[in-house]
């Protein structure tokens, strides 16, 4: 299998709308790449926008451990949690990306989620 080449058939797939299929060319490589963060933040987004969380989850917990410092993933799976009705857990990452990095969609997301935890007074969902 050529790597690359499937790489960017999933790109395609993900680029036009099917993030399942994306999903489906982008396991193996994973599996065969395990430390391209790449490889892993897209197939990430593809199981977010598929709704698979647990998936995105590991993933992007994935990505934080080899670089705690990714603010993307960090914000990623601040929207994972938060999607998953995981306020109180979503929380730390949306803010960590924020103060990473000034973007209007983590701020938003941020203001969101403590909207939320605040009405919850912190418990989740």
């Amino acid at each position: 299998m050529d790597l690359l080449e499937e790489y960017r058939r999933a790109t395609m797939f993900f680029e036009t709308g099917d993030s399942a299929g994306a999903a489906r060319l982008l396991e193996p490589i994973v599996e065969a790449e395990p430390h391209n963060i790449s490889v892993r933040q897209l197939l990430a987004r593809a199981y977010f926008q598929t709704a698979q969380l647990g998936r995105a989850e590991e993933q992007l917990r994935a990505i934080i451990a080899h670089d705690p410092s990714d603010h993307y993933a960090h914000h990623v799976l601040g929207r994972t949690l938060e999607r998953a009705g995981r306020f109180a857990e979503a929380l730390p990452h949306l803010r960590l990306a924020a103060a990473m990095k000034q973007h209007a969609d983590y701020t938003e997301a941020l203001r969101r989620v403590e909207t939320w935890v605040g009405r919850s007074g912190g418990r989740s969902s």
